[in-house]
């Protein structure tokens, strides 16, 4: 089997990465995640991923090893929500996504020897209208404090959302479909 390195810090990554069954390493990456001037969420996901697993090779030289790194944004009516700096931002958020259809970018970059793959995924994410006490209730647990947007599709904050049209993975932070696939084109089977 290659060996495996998630270029990220984050949990759930890490548990949707388990999930498969597979064996890895975790190396953190230390990059500037601030957006471009006018920069699109879709190039944003793409560059910030692309330079987390490239920080990660030229720090380590992982040649030998195919290198997973990821990053998630949510949009809504063309803003993008990153991680809430407080509760206050948090409670924002959920105002904002309360009753409408907000997207969730995430870019994934694989990197295998000389081979790079760069997918950016949507999931179109529907909320419910929420109560000013529900909304309360939702920031007070901090569950959405370290989440883009403000919430955890596979925690409590499942329960504010409605439907979504697109990978639910996609929503947690990294859609399993597209790694593997990518994966796959770059010559390593993960499944």
């Amino acid at each position: 089997m290659v060996r495996i390195v998630l270029a990220s810090g984050s949990p759930r990554r890490r548990e949707l990465l388990v999930a498969l069954g597979l064996t890895f390493e975790i190396e953190l990456s230390d990059i500037d995640e601030t957006p471009r001037e006018s920069e699109a969420p879709e190039a944003l996901v793409a560059r910030l991923s692309s330079s987390k697993a490239e920080a990660v090779l030229a720090r380590n030289g992982y040649r030998d090893a195919l290198i997973i790194a990821a990053d998630t944004v949510v949009v809504l009516d063309g803003a993008m929500l990153g991680k809430p700096e407080d509760v206050d931002q948090n409670r924002r958020y959920l105002s904002w996504l309360s009753g409408k259809t907000h997207t969730v970018f995430t870019g994934h970059c694989l990197i295998y020897g000389d081979q790079r793959e760069v997918v950016v995924q949507r999931t179109e994410v529907v909320f419910r209208e929420l109560s000013p006490h529900e909304i309360g209730r939702y920031v007070a647990t901090g569950e959405g404090l370290d989440k883009a947007g403000g919430y955890a599709i596979q925690g409590r904050g499942a329960a504010l959302v409605s439907r979504i049209d697109g990978c639910y993975f996609n929503v947690v932070g990294l859609s399993l479909a597209t790694v593997v696939e990518s994966a796959g084109r770059l010559g390593v089977s993960l499944v």
